[in-house]
């Protein structure tokens, strides 16, 4: 269910060589969950279900909640209530243009890297996410997408702006549980497939929008 292990960067920090502390494990089981999606807008958490989850203690549980809440993951009442964040209208829009400054200026900056085993890699992900499509698979096509994305903007050679778009992606998790499940999606993004045609052209001006269009069009069917 609720997944410890140290894989792929996009689940997180670079792992390190050393055994995971039990604070470090419940942090990126419970940021993996945030981020693809397994746990909708609002549900609340509590440090003894945590650590039940986890077989750890209160106080490992409660150092990862903070750092979660921290980072915007997780929302905490002036009482101490820890749930997931129920996004408002203003903030679905202000992280979706955040999305798109960031993620268009990434794209850009892997332009002149994206060598033909890169579109190679971006088409094999892209038929992944048909396979979770027809599957209904909310989890999988979350963590399909975001690994599509992530794959090209490694290339940007831009660690700072990647870890800040890492975070909007986090903050965004639960809601696009809540928006895969409003799309009703049957097939592969159709950017997906405009951004690889770019990639193959070296067209940048084309690249610049289909990049955009796919991370805001989405979240704007959420607002209003």
């Amino acid at each position: 269910m609720l997944s410890s292990s140290r894989s792929s960067p996009i689940f997180g920090p670079r792992a390190a060589e050393t055994a995971p502390s039990a604070h470090d494990r419940v942090y990126r089981g419970l940021r993996s969950r945030i981020m693809f999606g397994q746990m909708a807008p609002g549900v609340p958490l509590t440090l003894r279900g945590i650590g039940r989850d986890f077989d750890v203690s209160m106080t490992p549980a409660r150092e990862a909640v903070q750092r979660l809440v921290a980072e915007g993951a997780l929302s905490m009442s002036a009482s101490g209530r820890v749930s997931t964040p129920e996004l408002t209208n203003e903030r679905i829009e202000e992280l979706a243009a955040l999305r798109a400054l960031l993620e268009v200026e990434l794209a850009s900056r892997a332009l002149p890297r994206a060598h033909m085993a890169l579109i190679e890699r971006l088409q094999t992900i892209n038929g992944s996410i048909s396979d979770v499509v027809s599957n209904r698979d909310a989890v999988g096509y979350i963590r399909a997408n975001l690994e599509f994305h992530r794959t090209l903007y490694l290339r940007a050679q831009a660690p700072a702006m990647l870890a800040m778009a890492e975070t909007v992606w986090l903050q965004l998790g639960p809601t696009m549980r809540a928006l895969y499940a409003r799309l009703r999606r049957s097939e592969s993004p159709h950017f997906h497939r405009l951004i690889i045609a770019a990639l193959r052209a070296g067209d940048e001006p084309g690249l610049r929008l289909a990049v955009r269009s796919d991370v805001t069009q989405g979240l704007k069917m959420l607002v209003g």
